[in-house]
């Protein structure tokens, strides 16, 4: 008997083992790095970011360990108040279109054949048009602010979102277990939480887990062409614009922003496919 508790402990550990993706630890250590910079802005910065006593263009030494930029600005503080911005605009726009999208495309899953089409549709029309230039046009409607292109990309996102979940809800409806679940009476209320989302929460986390990739992309590109966080906010995008004229004379501040957000970036591509590999194991690649 004990013998028999050894291995299948030893058997459960080497499972447990097996099942840890290098993508997923990979993508961990590298967004969780941005997030304790994020954590720490929070908390502490070398200088406050709208300080410009340090001197235009500095090398980087003791006083401004990454240099200044061309207004005198430390660009470490602008590196650490930039991740917690990247952060916000990921999670709040993630947020947004998971919260719309998911709404959405359970009320296309389970609607009328009229009604699913036409939802169909308007979710194709929303998708066939560029992102980027929708967000523009809310954010040049409203204000460049933060909380603008959150917003514009959240509501960007949610017709992605609405047409996955649309097609694992019509997946998910398909089932003989649910035929059966409805023949016994349960509502659909019921069947939406103890049998659709239960189903379809692991294709979507991993879905939601690229789409944070990308609304990081969008908020630093929206920030380049100054519809993103205004100053003194030092958004990773406003400080690569800032920084182009200046990219051979101080090459840092170009550099640094790029890093961290590549970074932060493939991070959330590896963390989606470490869960993608967790979560679907049938999927996992050979290594």
């Amino acid at each position: 008997m004990g013998d028999t508790t050894v291995r299948d402990t030893a058997t459960e550990k080497t499972t447990r083992r097996r099942r840890r993706s290098p993508a997923l630890v990979t993508g961990l250590v590298l967004v969780g790095f941005i997030v304790l910079i994020a954590v720490v802005s929070a908390f502490w910065l070398p200088y406050a970011p709208d300080d410009t006593s340090g001197g235009r263009l500095m090398a980087p030494g003791l006083d401004h360990l990454l240099g200044t930029d061309k207004l005198g600005r430390d660009l470490l503080t602008q590196l650490m108040n930039g991740a917690g911005i990247a952060l916000r605009a990921g999670l709040g726009a993630t947020a947004i279109g998971a919260g719309l999208g998911v709404c959405a495309g359970l009320a296309a899953g389970f609607a009328t054949r009229w009604l699913d089409d036409t939802l169909s549709t308007l979710l194709d029309v929303l998708i066939a048009f560029p992102t980027l230039l929708l967000a523009m046009l809310m954010v040049a409607a409203r204000s460049a602010s933060l909380g603008s292109a959150i917003l514009a990309i959240g509501l960007a996102m949610t017709a992605v979102v609405a047409r996955l979940t649309r097609v694992l809800v019509k997946r998910v409806l398909a089932q003989d277990y649910i035929t059966a679940a409805r023949t016994s009476g349960t509502s659909w209320p019921r069947i939406v939480t103890g049998h659709v989302l239960p189903n379809i929460w692991p294709t979507l986390v991993v879905n939601l887990a690229l789409q944070f990739g990308l609304a990081v992309m969008a908020e630093a590109s929206l920030s380049f062409l100054g519809l993103g966080a205004p100053p003194p906010n030092a958004s990773w995008g406003r400080m690569l614009q800032e920084a182009q004229a200046t990219v051979f004379t101080a090459p840092t501040g170009v550099i640094a922003p790029g890093v961290l957000l590549v970074m932060l970036v493939v991070g959330m591509n590896l963390v989606a496919d470490g869960l993608r590999d967790t979560l679907d194991p049938t999927r996992r690649r050979s290594r």
